[in-house]
């Protein structure tokens, strides 16, 4: 067992929730003003909200100690001050590889759960809890209350907590014995934090072909209620590029003990893409932005070959981006949407049900995939001032401006030209001044407007006009 690791999120008791940039042009919401990767070199990242302020965590490269991140905002993490607030010691217990880490702020006190092995041998991994004795976890000493107490005495990580319907539960990934795999995902109530209620729930086994590349693993379980069921994501497989998303979805008013109200999905949900080149996207956690958004937070790497194991590879970097929900009230992952600022969707006023988006080379109004309506707005190549519209599935290419006034995707060709056909002149929206429009930098009197399923390039004259040339981000 070897290549194993990660984890998840859920801010304490509530279940919520160096690469180069594109460009960094203010975009419709308040979780655009972060980018990817948001935190380079980190790994299992746990986000979480509390008391108006961000914290992280996640696992470091060296495998060696704990750190907490602090900032007001998304973005601020990326330059937060990064704590250490734990060191592993020089032998012993918990003196080998230390994994995924989660701070929790539980009956008015700070934990922290995280994986360690051994001294003697670094693959002895096991959970462990620490407590702050003050009520600054950064600033805190911390004491280590124990090792969580489960049924085996084996490779155990990836401890998450969560408070439903009043209950407070712990789930993690464990090798049980019996089973040739490496771990599978279980659920129990708690009684201490570090002992369990009850017997514990097997909630997930890797027995898909996906779950089982490379290793036979399902760890680092992330909760989220939403819409009238609980969402638990897991990873799965290596974490190389083969790594991925799963799902299970309960009722949430289901005895979310009994391992029969859980449904897996057949197929994984977030996986890596060639096209964005984020590869291995996993260990996810998530959180809201600050207009309350949903944010899946994971990490990935910007590249798919691996030289050696891919434990000991450090960019894994913290990655994060919008979360959104189909229209029977499911998770929509999309796709890992890539390095930059984050994207936007954008819907027309006079169609708020559908949004702009790719098919093919033509850019209609509709309901396609959600990576085909995401769009990152980048700084114009002659207007610092002015915006292009990239396609996140076509990160060399531009929503372009026709003769014909039709809009397309094309690959930015560098001239003077293009430039001038793919720029645009953002402004407070024509019919509500809370959303924007879009006027041409070429002919600033016409706008991108939806026209009969279509996004085009017209002049506006009617109320009707200023609706269809006004889109609202989301």
């Amino acid at each position: 067992m070897t290549d194993l690791s990660r984890r998840l999120f859920l801010g304490a008791a509530t279940v919520l929730a160096a690469c180069p940039s594109l460009g960094r042009t203010a975009t419709a919401s308040t979780a655009a003003a972060a980018e990817n990767p948001l935190v380079p070199q980190r790994a299992d990242a746990q986000i979480f909200r509390h008391d108006g302020d961000y914290y992280m965590m996640a696992s470091v490269p060296e495998y060696d100690r704990l750190i907490i991140r602090r900032a007001p905002t998304l973005a601020g993490l990326r330059t937060a001050e990064e704590i250490v607030v734990w060191r592993r010691p020089a032998s012993g217990r918990m003196a080998g590889h230390i994994w995924a880490p989660e701070l929790h702020f539980v009956d008015g006190r700070w934990l922290i759960y995280f994986a360690a092995g051994d001294g003697d041998d670094r693959f002895r991994i096991r959970t462990y809890v620490l407590r702050a004795l003050g009520s600054d976890p950064l600033a805190s000493k911390w004491e280590l209350l124990g090792k969580l107490e489960t049924p085996w005495d084996t490779f155990t990580l990836d401890a998450t907590l969560l408070e439903h319907r009043g209950v407070r539960y712990i789930s993690w990934a464990q090798h049980e014995p019996g089973f040739d795999n490496n771990t599978n995902v279980y659920l129990a109530p708690l009684a201490t934090p570090t002992t369990l209620a009850r017997a514990p729930a097997r909630l997930t086994v890797p027995t898909l072909d996906w779950e089982i590349q490379g290793f036979k693993v399902n760890e680092g379980p992330a909760f989220l209620a939403r819409n009238g069921r609980l969402f638990m994501t897991y990873s799965a497989s290596a974490t190389d590029a083969r790594y991925c998303l799963g799902l299970l979805t309960a009722p949430d008013d289901a005895d979310i003990m009994n391992t029969a109200v859980w449904t897996k999905s057949p197929q994984p949900v977030f996986v890596s893409s060639k096209a964005t080149s984020v590869y291995g996207p996993g260990h996810n956690s998530f959180t809201v932005d600050e207009q309350g958004h949903d944010l899946l937070v994971y990490h990935g790497r910007d590249y798919e070959k691996i030289v050696g194991d891919p434990l000991y590879d450090p960019n894994r970097h913290t990655r994060i981006q919008r979360l959104y929900f189909r229209a029977d009230g499911t998770p929509d992952f999309g796709i890992p949407v890539g390095n930059g600022v984050l994207p936007d969707r954008w819907s027309p006023l006079d169609r708020s049900d559908r949004f702009v988006s790719v098919k093919g080379e033509r850019v209609v109004v509709g309901a396609g995939p959600v990576a085909t309506t995401q769009f990152r707005q980048v700084t114009s190549r002659l207007d610092a001032n002015k915006i292009s519209l990239v396609p996140i599935e076509s990160p060399a290419s531009k929503l372009v401006v026709n003769a014909d006034s039709t809009v397309t995707v094309a690959r930015d060709d560098g001239s003077n030209g293009f430039a001038q056909r793919s720029s645009f002149v953002k402004q407070p929206g024509l019919a509500d001044p809370k959303a924007v429009s879009f006027a041409s930098l070429a002919s600033p009197s016409r706008y991108l407007r939806h026209v009969n399923g279509v996004l085009r390039l017209a002049p506006v004259s009617s109320a009707a006009d200023r609706a269809a040339a006004t889109f609202a981000g989301s």
